[in-house]
């Protein structure tokens, strides 16, 4: 400020100047602003490695692949209790893994580790469930990574989803094969590879418990248990390769696979086929694989064929000595889940290790097992849960797309339905799959498929529908959690899914369990759709107002708030003055007395709930703050959420919806408790476009990262 210039430049704009002050302002003011830019440029920097540190340490991303859950699956099951059963369940299992979440041990295992164990595969298997209603996977996908609902308590091992055991079978038989009475190998591998020596012990059990079923004739239960006793010798004194010529066991495997597929088509013309099949069985056993006669066996051949150059006895005598056979198979849910699983890991060649293929698929189980892994309160029982409603406001957009739309094409010919395909290939083969057709012709030909189609397409657009799906995703885990929370020992055996199919045929008084579930839930649960104009496109007949009627009809707890718009009679009645008067309506599905479908206005197909007279328009400000705050009012509970219309839901997501309401019961910074809390969004569209990917990654960055700085340190 004090140096001295005696020439000034610019002296005609300053011509009063007296000192430096200008230049000062002019030299720093680059200097400050570029100061101000470089501490946001360090505070981005700073915020991401602190927030990428942070979410390390609260082990944010552990499992992120395929390879690294199938790394940690042993403690999935256990993390999976811990934090989505309520507390007082999961005493017994806090420090297990699967293991002991799946072994059957009758002599050892309690009721409760069996009610733990009905819990865990019935809530993975809604998830996996979901999966293929979404068509993320495909049949064989399904199976592959579906948990046995019934565990068989004779097999006396850990059942492991078959996704992990896939191909090891194969791969043990190859290898004893190849053996030359040479074990050490063979012993080493299944020795470092569990889940190889869990398939080939699940197998063997498997196997003996088949034929103890299908043969009953008395004798001959005694020839198979002699042969099953001297196996479980040699196995318990370790000399099952020396003893034993292996090399006839992929002959005796392929005949067995044989025998499964003869069950599972389980048709009474087969016997002949399954009674000649066993012998064959027997003989390759008896005759390759064992070199000691068996004496009941041999005492039992009236041709006395046995180590003749005959081969065995003739047909009569080879039904007679098969003759007590349990075949067809009585089925029942439990048989018919053991005899696919057996199956899968007998007929899985190749590894499963791009199971699930789908790239979604993965995304979701990833993140859904990474979370357990995290720290998150615990979840209580339904009945003790906060209850809570879900607000969606909604306008005029697309409830489901129509099918002149998906085929209608744009400038350069493209139709809304061929770019689905295309971007989403796998998902439209799965569907294909699913609904039972081999080409799009096949599905057009069915008006009930041609609307799955539009189903289909409406879930992979921005669509009521699919916010709707996402959203009620809420009940059915709810509906789940609570048949978990108050079943008895009998119902919770039978599994959910019978509870649920006998609530269709049963009264009250014989399903009363599924009975208080349903209560519970609509106590718990509610979704409100604010749908501002219903009200004049029901009465205009209008495509809109038949969609949402659809979709209440689909979701029976759904409710629809809207603004009707009456003309009434003033009251004054001497001037007889028609009004416009306004309610805040709440609305329901009734039983239907014409189809959704027909033509003309759709009336007396929704039951009004509540009515509530508004003093004038609802719409004084911005159209969609004002359509949530008219329908604020037929909320219930004590927490909102609120969801815009181009938003999804996922099924193992909302189990842990009860975790979640927990928050709001937590001191977090010691003061108070928290009022507003805001779950992480997945943007699904990130892949359309260079720009969409650009926007996702910025809302990863600035705003999921950015928030948890925000929270922690800086509270």
């Amino acid at each position: 400020m004090k140096v001295h210039i005696s020439n000034y430049q610019w002296h005609e704009f300053f011509p009063r100047a007296k000192n430096n002050i200008g230049v000062v302002i002019a030299l720093w003011a680059p200097v400050i602003l570029v100061y101000f830019m470089d501490t946001q440029i360090w505070y981005a920097i700073y915020s991401t490695i602190f927030g990428g540190i942070y979410g390390a340490f609260r082990r944010l991303g552990e499992i992120r692949t395929l390879g690294m859950l199938r790394s940690r699956f042993d403690s999935l099951p256990a993390a999976f209790n811990a934090c989505l059963i309520p507390p007082e369940n999961i005493e017994t299992i806090k420090k297990s893994g699967l293991k002991a979440i799946f072994s059957r041990r009758p002599t050892k295992i309690t009721s409760n580790k069996e009610k733990e164990e009905a819990r865990f595969a019935q809530m993975w298997n809604k998830i996996i469930t979901s999966f293929w209603e979404e068509d993320l996977i495909d049949n064989r996908e399904m199976n592959l990574m579906l948990v046995p609902y019934w565990a068989d308590r004779e097999l006396n091992l850990t059942q492991w989803p078959p996704f992990l055991l896939a191909s090891k079978i194969p791969i043990a038989l190859d290898m004893a094969k190849d053996s030359n009475r040479n074990d050490r190998e063979l012993k080493n591998r299944l020795n470092s590879d569990i889940y190889m020596h869990c398939a080939v012990r699940e197998c063997y059990a498997s196997f003996r418990s088949i034929i103890d079923f299908l043969v009953q004739g008395e004798h001959e239960k005694q020839v198979i248990k002699e042969i099953f006793s001297r196996v479980d010798e040699y196995i318990e004194k370790d000399t099952l390769i020396q003893e034993l010529n292996m090399s006839a066991l992929p002959v005796l495997s392929e005949q067995f696979e044989k025998l499964i597929d003869f069950l599972i088509t389980n048709n009474k013309e087969d016997k002949d086929h399954v009674v000649i099949l066993l012998l064959d069985m027997l003989e390759v056993v008896t005759r390759d694989i064992l070199e000691d006669e068996i004496p009941s066996l041999t005492d039992s051949n009236p041709g006395g064929s046995h180590g003749n150059d005959e081969g065995m006895a003739p047909i009569d005598q080879q039904r007679t000595f098969l003759g007590k056979l349990s075949f067809p198979v009585p089925e029942t849910e439990d048989w018919k889940e053991r005899i696919r699983r057996l199956h899968l890991l007998l007929t899985v060649k190749e590894s499963a290790m791009d199971v699930p293929s789908n790239l979604e698929a993965r995304r979701r189980i990833s993140f859904f097992s990474n979370s357990l892994f995290m720290e998150m309160p615990g979840a209580p029982k339904v009945r003790n849960m906060l209850s809570f409603t879900v607000l969606t406001p909604y306008y005029v957009e697309e409830v489901n797309y129509s099918i002149n739309l998906l085929e209608k094409q744009n400038e350069d010919g493209v139709s809304i339905l061929f770019y689905l395909q295309k971007i989403f290939p796998d998902e439209w083969k799965n569907f294909l799959e699913r609904v039972g057709c081999t080409s799009e012709e096949e599905l057009r030909a069915n008006d009930v498929l041609e609307e799955e189609l539009r189903l289909w397409a409406s879930y992979r657009g921005q669509t009521l529908t699919k916010t709707v799906r996402g959203m009620m995703y809420y009940r059915k885990a709810l509906e789940l959690q609570a048949f978990l929370d108050m079943a008895n020992d009998e119902e919770l055996m039978k599994g959910y899914k019978a509870a649920e199919l006998n609530s269709e045929g049963s009264s009250k008084s014989d399903n009363s369990t599924w009975q208080q579930c349903q209560a519970i839930v609509d106590l718990k649960f509610t979704y409100v759709v604010s749908c501002q104009q219903y009200g004049k496109h029901k009465r205009a007949g209008h495509p809109l107002a038949k969609d949402i009627l659809r979709l209440m009809t689909t979701y029976p707890s759904l409710r629809v708030a809207y603004i009707d718009e009456v003309e009434e009679t003033g009251k004054d009645k001497s001037k007889k003055m028609v009004e416009k008067v306004y309610y805040s309506t709440l609305v329901k599905v009734a039983p239907q007395t014409k189809p959704i479908d027909s033509s003309g206005p759709v009336q007396n197909l929704d039951q009004v709930i509540y009515r509530i007279k508004l003093p004038g328009p609802a719409m004084l400000g911005e159209g969609k703050p004002e359509n949530q705050n008219h329908a604020i009012i037929f909320t219930r509970g004590e927490a909102l959420q609120t969801i815009d219309m181009n938003q999804d839901n996922y099924m193992e997501e909302a189990f842990k919806v009860r975790n979640v309401l927990q928050e709001f019961l937590t001191k977090h910074d010691g003061v108070r408790y928290p009022t507003i809390l805001g779950l992480r969004e997945h943007i699904f569209t990130g892949s359309v476009s260079s720009l969409a990917w650009f926007m996702s990654n910025q809302e990863t960055s600035f705003v999921t990262i950015g928030q948890r700085l925000l929270a922690s340190p800086l509270k």
